[in-house]
């Protein structure tokens, strides 16, 4: 049997915040390899996942959940130690039902969950952020996941006409939208909702990037780039990723002139994990 040093269990103690005797007892059952022996408190005392939080969680994944009829939807990251963790289906089927009860209960509280998945995954587990989207009027919610789970879109896209969302149409309309999101990362819907010291920066910078040039010319150049930064960065000014040459305002215009109806984008979120 191994001597159990009083400073072991005073390491113990602090580490895992359990009592003296049950740090003794774990120490001395884990033949006083402190590794193992906080592996046993944890296994009898979810309330380990406490101490953990300390531990820095940089990896895992962005889940989502669309509650049917697809007019509630939920896109949420949650971050944990390592990418083995990430890619574990334990962990995923975890994320999924964080998910699946944010879209529910947005104001459910979540930790005492959280820190059981934390003593069974045996790393820190944090609920980074999460986006509720719920449809008001016609239109429906929708989500995509870029295959690995480190990139995630949630949006609402909201039509006049309640039938329109129950087209086909309408609805591959939705799913390339999310794939546009993911794949070219737009910063607002429109230009109007770029903020205003965005602009106001990126005025100044081409200004002294042109400095020596006369003040009409600096203008003119100052109005192309915002317009190239307008087309870069803002969804409807995009062009579309699967047709360069229709741009993802024309897309929903031609696909809502095709149901007789007028559709727009309420609104998005782009999770990228780490952001």
């Amino acid at each position: 049997m191994a001597d159990i040093k009083a400073s072991d269990v005073a390491k113990l103690r602090s580490m895992t915040n359990a009592g003296m005797m049950d740090c003794k007892k774990a120490l001395t059952e884990a033949n006083g390899d402190l590794d193992a022996a906080v592996e046993i408190i944890r296994k009898k005392d979810a309330n380990i996942a406490v101490k953990k939080a300390g531990r820095e969680a940089n990896e895992g994944v962005v889940a989502q959940h669309i509650q049917s009829g697809g007019k509630v939807g939920v896109l949420v990251e949650i971050n944990c130690e390592t990418d083995f963790v990430a890619k574990n289906e334990t962990f995923q089927a975890f994320c999924s039902e964080v998910a699946e009860k944010l879209a529910a209960n947005p104001d459910e509280d979540l930790e005492e969950f959280r820190t059981l998945q934390v003593a069974k995954i045996g790393e820190n587990i944090q609920i980074a952020r999460s986006t509720r989207m719920e449809v008001e009027g016609g239109g429906l919610v929708a989500a995509y996941i870029h295959p690995g789970a480190k990139v995630g879109v949630l949006i609402e896209v909201g039509a006049g006409k309640d039938g329109s969302a129950d087209s086909e149409d309408f609805k591959q309309l939705v799913r390339d939208l999310t794939l546009q999101i993911a794949a070219a990362n737009p910063v607002a819907v429109s230009r109007d909702e770029v903020d205003s010291e965005i602009v106001e920066k990126e005025r100044a910078i081409i200004a002294e990037q042109f400095k020596d040039k006369p003040a009409q010319a600096i203008e003119k150049i100052t109005q192309g780039k915002l317009e190239k930064y307008y087309q870069t960065h803002c969804l409807l000014d995009q062009a579309f990723v699967k047709d360069g040459d229709v741009s993802i305002k024309d897309l929903i215009a031609n696909t809502g002139k095709a149901l007789d109806d007028e559709l727009s984008v309420r609104s998005f979120v782009r999770y990228q994990v780490g952001e």
